[in-house]
């Protein structure tokens, strides 16, 4: 019978996973157990690492339904692997939603209860909530009530239940799993539930709280001495015990538990901080509807799926997501988007075409109030109150979703990790060699058996440094410290690194490259189908009056808090440039325009004025929004508009549309202006209020009559041209993604110089397949500048980038639907666009994100920046996001900045190439600090000798700590450069550097081990220990205390402290250095000492550190045998890496250039080259990075790019067929 099954979870999603069931072995845990007992708990040990072995070890697979145990595996190219115990809940139904009628026994009291052997329901409830959910086969009344048993397990937070009909197992979000419509939300749920029913609900989605626990002092002491890291020390801290290296053992376990307090306080503090983020909305108090008329107040915790609670007039945190289905809320959403100006949020729809969509609270995040926002105020009609209908609780919320990817991050694929671990395995395998020798010397010596192990197990503590993680750990903790000093705060420290790759930088327009607010330059009203000449003062009193300045008044979303308008920039400028005034309606406003309003706007020295009665919000993906207004005396509503240009004048009347539109439209959008188009409808007369609100949003914004163009100046930032100009500089490649018009894109971009006034820019227009017509790409060329014969670009590829030659360029832009038309249909045009795709005008926040993920998919290391509104699912996409938003703790992104401006851009990739280069310098120094000690050690080895307690304990300290914690202090170089900080550990020039640095610090300690006992004065261990006259003697004397000891102690210490110097890099991506005061003065007092004890020996130090008395001259030898390895590590890796081999890497790359240009063949280069060519990554002449292979392959194409006026069809992609003028 085939028991074994795999299925997945989550399917088609970020976080898909595989799932096998297992369920427990009687035999297999016996085994184990045995196992463990015999190993000393080693193997439980083991099987706390890797959790999933455990189950693998104890457990046999079988079905998931009867599994009581889960290996869950992501299906991502990490492949993560998870264990999770599956539970059991008793409940009447199978899932929350069911209905389910019950029966409660509630006469007679508990003694009669007890008789018939049942309970009632909410009593059953109560005992499994004080339970926590876990069935109790503990009384036969309890399973009597009780019939159904759900399994379930938790995940992240998360609680996944068995589902009978899918036969798997499925996380229930909320009322969203029901697939309800809008107009369903009104009728079925806004009542709210009973009691019982919210107890049955409970037991399903628990508790209403993102709970982030803040671990005590002795569970994280537990966690982390537990790790590997903290074991591997406590095993070398034993092994030196047991050898009598008291001293060395202490100073490691002092300074073990200095880190360990230091990791302690740190979790301690990080946690507290994730818990401050949410303990404001995780227990609150709140008016909970028990049906149409009953209300209860409850704690927040209670809440469930369902629930319809109500908004108190001065607002409340939101502990829940919930959807408004009466009244209206304007709510600051700052913690979750990074944007710090208030949303107005709405009512979901009760009739129409909007009432029968599902709800989906993506698509109408305009009517649901998200947990962690703040509703400043709530606004409410009439005598009825705001309410909400309860949709998501805990960890399913968006809050909580966004806090589970903090408290879960996923890992980053960080080439320097994987690279680090590959390395770290070459140590495990010297390490063994090593081992293997000096087993193979202590038997053919005939040494004691405990003598061999202890030197074994010495070797391998030396030769695998414990330190390393925590190392390369405080190099980005001092960037964190750095970059928090300049107002950019990281949530995600492991993606600091990252930044130091980026190539590719993506910034939105409005807020981000130009300035948040905008300044009204003109008016352009259009009467009877003409333009009147352009007005620059909206306020006077010949225009107060017309429908133009009306529009401008009511069509937004602005609301009064604390007496102050607040809402979008552009809103408020535009709404006071008409000198009107906005203010909150009363009943008496109610009775007096005959209608329910929710806004009045009115002149303020009028007493009329307009009554706004319902607003339809902007949407994005539509770009545009409407307002229905009464105004004061009429008996017919009026429906104003505001959008895209484009967008608006598709929905008014032909002949209301003036013929210049388009050329007035391109006139300003040239110039870089933003235009905001206007219209009007009038509705019949006998339309009411109530069938306003039930018209669907397309049968009020149509049939418009076109009013004019609003002309907004956005300046941009003084910052943004030097920081664009200084990543061009850099070799980083920037693009614009906005909601703007396409012109006015381009505009800015040329205005701040993303693109050069000497390049032309190629609109590629594409169209959707439209009846027998296929998709198409019509070539528009920018009229500048205009280029003699539409002469084509060259575009040469030279080092690790692409560079482009000092004559005109060519840049792509399109437009939203354009680039969504051609990723449809004209897939294998997509990767050549975006080689040189610059502008990217009236995207969608889903756009934006596809936008990133596709260049992405073309090897980009991709950075987004943005205001955090309208660019959340980009900047969490990105590599590297990085928000402009006046909070610290913004979980919009992995980076927020505090200044306004993009020059946090250049800084953030400053401390990442900062912190990218102390990570490879500090890997270097300690593996080739431990592989310098570890040949020490086997040549000390090989005359029956080794270092002394105290020696290591110089060694370690001084040398081994006290160098790479202080390295990593060096600050970020003050501007980026065109070269890019090494990214790969096995690169050519890393690896020539360890292994000539290796080589030399070998050399050098096989000159001194062999010279000095070419010495007249040498005496061997054997002659020293007959000539001692002691009666008692040390056996640590004895084997540390010879002159082969005494020379490598010597070298191979300089030799750590000159590495450490070597490689402590400073220009071109950190500062110099002598700059940093840590690092000089720890190398001023290390060389001193080691200069003080070589030269001029100090008995009582000579007697601690177990140093033979050498001859003077001796000494002096030592001294020009570290001279020598000082000049050839320096020669090595200052004249020959950092000086000869960029010269010869860029020759050479020049030559596989030119041979991929002149030879499609992609053979090698000839045999004097072949080495080089290796070491410097340049065998083959295509390079290892997609779009750099796309770039080159262009280059072979004569028809590209496109010439002016010739459109490509989706049915022959390669051919575009000119079009007749």
């Amino acid at each position: 019978m085939k028991t074994q099954e795999e299925k997945f979870i989550n399917q088609g999603q970020e976080d898909e996973m595989e799932t096998w069931g297992y369920r427990p072995c009687m035999w297999k845990i016996i085994l184990v157990g045995m196992a463990t007992v015999c190993s000393g708990g080693l193997l439980l040990l083991l099987l706390y690492w890797l959790p999933w072995w455990g189950v693998k070890a104890t457990c046999t697979k079988t079905s998931l339904k009867e599994a009581r145990w889960l290996l869950l595996r992501t299906t991502d190219d990490f492949k993560r692997w998870f264990a999770v115990k599956v539970d059991v809940i008793s409940a009447p139904g199978k899932t929350p939603f069911d209905s389910v009628e019950l029966t409660t026994h509630s006469q007679g009291g508990d003694e009669h209860k007890k008789q018939n052997g049942k309970i009632s329901y909410r009593e059953c409830v109560k005992v499994l909530l004080m339970d926590a959910h876990i069935l109790k086969q503990t009384s036969e009344p309890f399973s009597s009530c009780c019939s159904s048993q759900v399994h379930y397990f938790t995940h992240h937070s998360i609680k996944y239940y068995w589902n009978e009909e899918t036969q798997n197992f499925v996380p229930y979000k909320g009322l969203e799993d029901t697939h309800m419509s809008c107009g369903h939300i009104h009728t079925d749920h806004s009542s709210g539930l009973t009691k019982t029913l919210q107890d049955y609900r409970a037991l399903f989605f628990g508790k209403n709280e993102i709970d982030v626990k803040v671990p005590s002092l002795f569970e994280l002491l537990v966690y982390e001495v537990l790790n590997p890291f903290y074991i591997f020390q406590l095993f070398a801290v034993v092994v030196w015990s047991l050898e009598d290296y008291y001293h060395y053992a202490l100073a490691m376990l002092l300074m073990s538990a200095i880190l360990l307090i230091a990791s302690l306080y740190c979790l301690k503090k990080y946690y507290r901080r994730l818990s401050g983020m949410v303990v404001a909305h995780n227990v609150v108090q709140v008016s909970v509807c028990r049906g149409n008329e009953d209300f209860e107040q409850v704690m927040s915790t209670e809440l469930v799926p369902g629930d319809v609670i109500t908004i108190p007039t001065d607002g409340m945190i939101m502990p829940c997501d919930a959807v408004l289905v009466c009244g209206a809320c304007t709510v600051d959403e700052s913690m979750l988007t990074g944007e710090s100006v208030p949303v107005t949020k709405t009512s979901v729809p009760t009739s129409g075409e909007d009432a029968d969509r599902v709800y989906n609270t993506e698509e109408h995040k305009l009517h649901t109030l998200f947990c962690g926002s703040h509703v400043i105020q709530s606004r409410y009609y009439a005598d009825e109150l705001v309410k909400v209908v309860v949709v998501r609780t805990g960890f399913s919320t968006e809050k909580g979703q966004l806090m589970r990817s903090v408290i879960y991050p996923k890992p980053t694929d960080f080439k320097l990790h994987r690279d680090a671990t590959h390395f770290l395995m070459c140590m495990v395998g010297l390490a063994v060699v090593s081992v293997i020798y000096g087993i193979v010397n202590g038997v053919i010596n005939e040494f004691p058996a405990d003598y061999i192990i202890f030197d074994c197990l010495n070797i391998v503590t030396i030769a695998v440094a414990p330190i390393l993680p925590l190392a390369l750990t405080a190099g980005l903790v001092n960037a964190q410290r750095r970059m928090k000093r300049v107002g950019i705060f990281c949530i995600s420290p492991q993606r600091i690194n990252i930044a130091g790759q980026l190539n590719l930088v993506c910034f939105d327009k409005t807020g981000t490259l130009t300035e948040g607010s905008l300044n009204l330059w003109c008016i352009q009203r259009a009467e009877d189908g003409m333009f009147s000449p352009p007005e620059t003062e909206a306020a006077i009193e010949s225009l107060v009056k017309t429908l133009f300045v009306t529009c401008m008044a009511t069509c937004h979303s602005l609301a009064t808090i604390d007496d102050e308008l607040c809402g979008d920039p552009l809103d408020l400028k535009v709404f006071r440039s008409t000198g009107m005034v906005l203010e909150e309606p009363t009943e008496e406003h109610n009775v007096l325009y005959s209608a329910k309003i929710s806004t009045l706007v009115r002149h303020p020295h009028q007493c009329d004025g307009f009554g706004i009665v319902r607003h339809i919000r902007f949407s994005s993906t539509l770009q545009r929004m409407s307002v229905v207004v009464r105004q004061q005396g009429k008996t017919h509503f009026d429906v104003y508009l505001k959008g895209a240009p484009e967008t608006v004048v598709n929905l008014c009347k032909q002949h209301t549309v003036p013929d210049t539109f388009t050329e007035m439209l391109e006139n300003y959008t040239r110039q870089g202006f933003r235009v905001i188009a206007l219209a009007h409808h009038q509705l019949e007369s006998t339309v009411s209020w109530s069938e306003v609100q039930d018209l669907s949003r397309e049968e009020l914004e149509s049939n418009m009559d076109f009013l004019g163009l609003i002309i907004m100046q956005n300046k941009i930032k003084e910052q943004t041209a030097g920081v664009l100009l200084e990543l061009r500089q850099a070799n980083i490649r920037t693009l614009m993604a906005t909601g703007d018009n396409i012109l006015t894109a381009i505009s800015v971009a040329r205005d701040c110089g993303m693109v050069q006034a000497h390049e032309k820019v190629i609109i590629a227009d594409a169209v959707p397949p439209i009846d027998e017509n296929p998709a198409s790409i019509t070539w528009r060329y920018s009229d500048n500048p205009v280029l003699d014969n539409n002469q084509a670009l060259e575009v040469l590829f030279a080092e690790e980038g692409v560079k482009e030659e000092e004559m005109p360029g060519y840049h792509f832009a399109m437009s939203g639907q354009s680039f969504a038309v051609i990723t449809e249909h004209f897939p294998e045009l997509v990767q050549k666009l975006l080689l040189r795709a610059t502008v990217f005008a009236r995207m969608t926040p889903d756009q934006k994100t596809q936008l990133v993920q596709v260049l992405q998919n073309i090897d980009y290391i991709v950075g987004m920046c943005g205001d955090g509104a309208n660019d959340c699912g980009a900047l969490k996409k990105a590599h590297t996001g990085i928000a402009l938003s006046e909070l610290e703790a913004s979980v919009a992104s992995p980076f927020t900045s505090s200044i306004p401006n993009i020059s946090c851009v250049t800084n953030l990739i400053r401390e990442g190439r900062a912190a990218l280069v102390t990570s490879f310098c500090v890997f270097k120094f300690i593996a080739l600090n431990s592989i310098i000690l570890t040949f020490g050690m086997i040549l000390l080895y090989s005359v029956f000798s080794s270092y002394g307690s105290l020696q290591f304990l110089c060694i370690d300290t001084g040398i081994g700590l006290f160098l790479p914690f202080t390295m990593s202090l060096n600050p970020a170089w003050k501007k980026l450069v065109r070269r890019t900080p090494p990214t790969n550990l096995k690169s050519g020039p890393v690896v020539f550097s360890v292994l000539s640095q290796i080589l030399n610090c070998l050399l050098f300690q096989l000159l001194a081990f062999f010279l000095v006992r070419q010495q007249s004065w040498y005496t061997t261990l054997e002659k020293a220990t007959c000539h001692e006259t002691s009666a008692v003697v040390e056996i640590e004397d004895v084997f540390v205390k010879t002159f082969e000891n005494a020379s490598l102690f010597f070298v191979t210490s300089f030799q750590g402290m000159i590495i450490g110097v070597v490689y402590s890099k400073g220009k071109p991506f950190r500062e110099p250095s002598y700059k940093n005061w840590p690092f000089m003065l720890t190398c001023a007092v290390l060389y001193v000492f080691f200069l003080v004890i070589l030269l001029h020996p100090i008995t009582v130090i000579d007697n601690a550190l177990l140093l033979v008395c050498i001859p003077y001259d001796w000494r002096i030898t030592l001294v020009m045998i570290i001279l020598g390895h000082s000049v050839v590590s320096f020669t090595l890796e200052i004249l020959i890496i950092d000086t000869l081999w960029m010269i010869v890497k860029t020759k050479l790359w020049a030559k596989s250039t030119n041979n991929a240009l002149t030879n499609n063949t992609g053979q090698e280069m000839n045999g004097r080259w072949s080495f080089l060519s290796w070491m410097t990554c340049c065998k083959r002449c295509s390079p290892k990075t997609k779009y750099n292979h796309l770039t080159l392959k262009l280059q072979e194409q004569a028809d590209w790019p496109p010439a002016p006026s010739t459109v490509t069809y989706a049915s022959t992609p390669q051919s575009p067929i000119a079009v007749t003028q």
